[in-house]
């Protein structure tokens, strides 16, 4: 039987870890043969939320954090293929799209960390790398990455359709019968919310939203946050923590509020935005 393995890593604005997938792209709809996930320990998460925003001797910082990452995401190669029972000869590529640090396309660039090459001397396998910077110096946003895929998987000449993720930030791809792709970003997905729960419980998420889906969101919180202008900003779109980050929720809060509350609110802003950009932007979508 003919095959094509490939590995696909991902490691994303939630910084909890490495996901990583081996997959047969020999036919049209692609095939999944194992998935493993690698959590990143306390200390290599706070290294690289620190390398969001400008520090001292940041070169230094973000190429050993990219060293680091690279062995955490041979690590996670390793172990897809033992549990697939796969040779590292059988794999054709990897697809590492590395860590982003800093997000600016409309600035001109996009930063990710990783080191490729480590990564290919560690597992003996080519690596595929540097995903964003071509679309960016073509005038495009560089994110969200998902639509290519969603629209071989997903789309269908019978209807409209829109394909949501949730990750740290929450994008969409719009997939119209009439095959007009297009992808953004919505705004945060749980990026806000498990900083949050992080501050108030000391855990790096909400586990199951119990904790927001007993609380009540704060109305006029809300409506606060649903002015910033990336809601209103038309797609072509794309954001991360460069926005949506700890300074940007604490502008917004007027203190005293419920911490219960502003989590239920945050949950409320993802739901909302996400809700508000299909109705703008996806007519048709169902």
């Amino acid at each position: 039987m003919t095959r094509a393995f490939y590995v696909g890593l991902m490691s994303g604005t939630s910084l909890d870890g490495v996901d990583a997938v081996l997959a047969d792209l020999e036919d049209a709809k692609p095939r999944l043969i194992a998935d493993a996930y690698l959590p990143f320990d306390a200390a290599l998460k706070r290294r690289l939320l620190a390398l969001n925003s400008p520090g001292e001797n940041e070169i230094e910082r973000a190429a050993l954090a990219g060293n680091e990452l690279a062995r955490n995401y041979a690590s996670a190669v390793a172990e897809v293929l033992a549990k697939s029972k796969t040779q590292a000869s059988d794999v054709r590529a990897i697809g590492c799209h590395g860590q982003t640090v800093r997000h600016q396309p409309e600035r001109g660039y996009s930063a990710q960390i990783g080191n490729a090459a480590l990564l290919a001397e560690l597992t003996g396998i080519r690596v595929v790398a540097d995903f964003r910077s071509r679309d960016i110096a073509a005038g495009g946003q560089g994110a969200p990455l998902a639509p290519a895929f969603h629209a071989a998987v997903f789309a269908d000449s019978a209807e409209d359709r829109v394909a949501i993720n949730l990750g740290g930030i929450a994008n969409l791809t719009f997939l119209p019968r009439d095959d007009n792709v297009i992808g953004f970003d919505s705004g945060p997905g749980n990026c806000l919310l498990d900083l949050w729960a992080w501050r108030h419980l000391g855990a790096p998420h909400d586990t199951r939203g119990s904790w927001a889906a007993a609380g009540r969101a704060i109305p006029e919180l809300l409506e606060r946050m649903l002015q910033d202008p990336y809601f209103a900003a038309a797609p072509p779109k794309s954001t991360g923590r460069d926005l949506f980050n700890e300074n940007w929720l604490h502008e917004r809060l007027q203190g005293g509020e419920d911490p219960q509350a502003v989590q239920a609110t945050l949950l409320e802003l993802t739901a909302r935005s996400l809700a508000n950009a299909i109705a703008r932007h996806c007519a048709g979508a169902r």
